[in-house]
């Protein structure tokens, strides 16, 4: 089936509004928002100085849909000037799962760690693959803060360690520790859906039996690990300084990401007393903060 998208420029006040107003009244069968600076849209034509939005909207129609009628809604909506920018594109009627599938390919962290989805044949039979799908869970490790933590993790000695993964999503980082030769690994989430689909790729990858999951009021008692990794945000890795590093042992180590370069040095002050921290990983703006917990320090009681 064919389609036509739209694709306008609005702003940060009026995006929203505007978004469900073309899936409500126009018929719109999906709606995307799009940071104007960060993937520009628009162009000023030669000689022109225009004030852009901020956000660009592209929203997605069948190929019958009347263009024009969805553009007269907008203009009668009162929520756009009268003269708002805007393109109509035809797109090519495309098999657009097999595209997807095609362009996700195994990749490879560090010396040993491949992530491999389980429709692609195995680049190198002899290293630690990992087989993992797309789902309902963050976790791919396209993401440049998963990969911060894979290239972690294939970098120390696993071997009859205990891991924590803490905010394990799609179970990418806990799986990954165990094929790596961890002994066990805890995985904890807030979400039901990352218990979930870290539990059904852990059957894929024959490890269930090695990793236990659990929601936070469900875990154990006194929980502790060899090895702790954490790929969540900035602010809980701040809030929760105190839960996370009382999860490390004693002269264990731990590794943190989903932090921008211009929160990284933040977040390591609050870790900073407990732990002997390492230089700062930083690829694609995004960091890593690691360190080996001092031996003095202990879990909290």
């Amino acid at each position: 089936m064919p389609w036509i998208q739209i694709k306008i420029n609005a702003t940060k006040d009026n995006a929203e509004t505007l978004g469900d107003m073309l899936m409500e009244q126009t018929g719109a069968l999906s709606v995307t928002f799009l940071d104007a600076k960060d993937a520009p849209i628009f162009e000023p034509l030669p000689g022109e100085t225009r004030l852009w939005g901020e956000t660009d909207i592209l929203a997605l129609y069948d190929a019958e849909t009347d263009t024009n009628w969805v553009l007269e809604q907008m203009r009668a909506s009162n929520m756009l000037t009268a003269d708002f920018a805007y393109k109509v594109e035809q797109l090519e009627d495309k098999d657009w799962e097999r595209e997807w599938m095609d362009n996700f390919h195994p990749m490879q962290f560090g010396e040993r760690l491949w992530i491999c989805p389980s429709w692609r044949d195995v680049p190198d039979p002899s290293a630690v693959n990992v087989l993992l799908d797309p789902g309902l869970a963050f976790g791919t490790g396209t993401h440049a803060t998963t990969a911060l933590c894979l290239s972690w993790l294939d970098s120390i000695d696993l071997t009859g360690k205990t891991v924590i993964d803490f905010g394990c999503g799609s179970g990418i980082l806990a799986i990954a520790a165990i094929k790596l030769g961890a002994a066990k690994v805890i995985g904890i989430d807030i979400d039901p859906q990352a218990i979930v689909a870290s539990k059904d790729n852990a059957e894929r990858n024959g490890v269930a039996d090695q990793l236990e999951l659990y929601l936070p009021q469900n875990q154990p008692e006194g929980l502790v690990a060899d090895v702790v990794v954490a790929n969540i945000l900035a602010a809980p890795l701040r809030e929760l300084s105190g839960v996370i590093s009382g999860l490390v042992k004693p002269s264990g180590l731990i590794a943190m990401s989903g932090i921008l370069d211009t929160q990284a040095e933040d977040v390591a002050s609050y870790y900073q007393e407990a732990f002997q921290l390492d230089p700062i990983a930083e690829q694609q703006e995004w960091c890593r903060v690691s360190g080996q917990k001092k031996s003095g320090q202990k879990k909290p009681a």
